[in-house]
């Protein structure tokens, strides 16, 4: 197996793009990520979505981003993993440079949410859940979080205020990246006073509902450095699953799809969560940071928010995360996001993130959640520059 590097980044700016058609945000976003790597032609595209055939009545992805990008005949395939389909586009392109199949390939996520009604793309955004047994019951997906973090604060003795950190950290990061929805500053107070959407779940808790897309270029890493200036390898690349429904998990508190994706990671990258410098994680909801934090091994169970607490998430912390505002600010396309982590992350990594650059960034981890956290995908990144 070959060692897989990302070689070229491209993104478009997140919010409602109303005037822009599903296919032409993801030709800004490829043509971008071509043109940083400075290649014309792939062997092969994959696309993340979730919901382009629900919301925009297009499926097909594959040969409709090749044909509109003047690539048509090459392999071009759609990969839904609800949430997750940006990052597990990657991890298939990952796989097939790794294995020989391909030597440059395009992954990359679109979505495009804001063109139906609040109530049509919440039942869309639904489907990630189980049909039969959570939604056929009434519960949105907001619904879900929300239980997930009423137990969690009555299990560990949490208020809801105690979560305010992740949302004030992100719009904090959220301020400085030009590709964020969200650029204004959040206070604790202002997390308190924010209308609850589905208690204790509140406004400034969740992700928004936005548009996006975002692309990386793969290519062998043992001639990454002959085609870009800063090449980022994949050291870690790994996909866990576990039951759809949050009833039929063991212990509902705890993502076991992250903590096997995320030891799955660090064996491949031979590391430890110690050795981690930052961590993109999933913050579509304040308890999802939470949870990820503790089941990746960064923090003891029930002391996710602990971290939060005591500034060790921020950009000078023990463990920065969302540093580019993450889902709360940057917004969450959902089949988008996972490459907006990945790029987010190579940007950290060849010092081009501007005012959010880290001091230390020498290893960054991405980890994207599908549904309530059925499928996790982590990736590991190093910079090869």
């Amino acid at each position: 197996m070959r060692e897989v590097a990302i070689i070229g980044i491209g993104q478009t700016p997140v919010g409602e793009h109303w005037t822009t058609s599903l296919r032409h945000l993801a030709f800004e976003a490829a043509r971008n990520a071509l043109r940083d790597a400075n290649v014309d032609k792939v062997d092969a595209i994959y696309v993340g979505n979730m919901l382009s055939g629900e919301i925009t009545g297009q499926e097909h992805l594959g040969a409709l981003v090749a044909d509109f990008l003047g690539l048509s005949g090459v392999e071009a395939l759609k990969i839904e993993a609800a949430c997750a389909s940006g990052s597990a586009a990657v991890r298939v392109g990952t796989m097939a440079v790794a294995s020989g199949m391909a030597d440059i390939v395009l992954a990359m996520g679109v979505e495009k949410m804001t063109d139906t009604s609040g109530r049509e793309t919440t039942a869309a955004l639904a489907m990630a859940a189980d049909a039969e047994y959570e939604v056929s019951q009434g519960v949105s997906f907001v619904a879900l979080n929300a239980l997930l973090m009423r137990r969690y604060m009555y299990e560990y003795g949490w208020q809801h205020r105690d979560f305010a950190n992740f949302a004030v950290n992100a719009h904090t990061n959220g301020m400085n990246n030009p590709n964020a929805m969200f650029r204004f500053p959040v206070t604790p107070e202002a997390y308190e006073r924010s209308p609850i959407i589905s208690s204790p779940v509140g406004l400034l808790d969740a992700s928004p509902v936005c548009d996006g897309a975002a692309a990386v270029i793969l290519a062998p890493a043992e001639y990454a450095r002959t085609l870009s200036p800063a090449p980022v390898l994949i050291k870690g690349s790994a996909i866990a699953t576990a039951p759809l429904a949050i009833h039929d998990r063991p212990d509902p508190l705890v993502l076991e799809a992250a903590v096997l994706s995320a030891q799955r990671a660090y064996k491949m990258a031979g590391i430890t969560p110690a050795d981690v410098d930052f961590f993109e994680l999933h913050d579509a909801f304040a308890i999802m940071a939470a949870l990820s934090l503790e089941a990746a091994g960064f923090a003891e169970r029930g002391k996710g928010v602990q971290m939060a607490l005591d500034g060790e998430i921020t950009r000078e912390g023990r463990l920065p995360i969302s540093t580019m505002g993450g889902l709360k600010a940057r917004g969450h396309p959902v089949g988008a996001t996972g490459v907006y982590q990945i790029v987010e992350a190579a940007l950290q990594l060849r010092g081009l993130a501007g005012e959010n650059q880290l001091a230390r960034a020498r290893l960054g981890m991405t980890q994207n959640i599908g549904g309530s956290g059925a499928t996790i995908i982590t990736h590991i990144l190093e910079s090869l520059a």
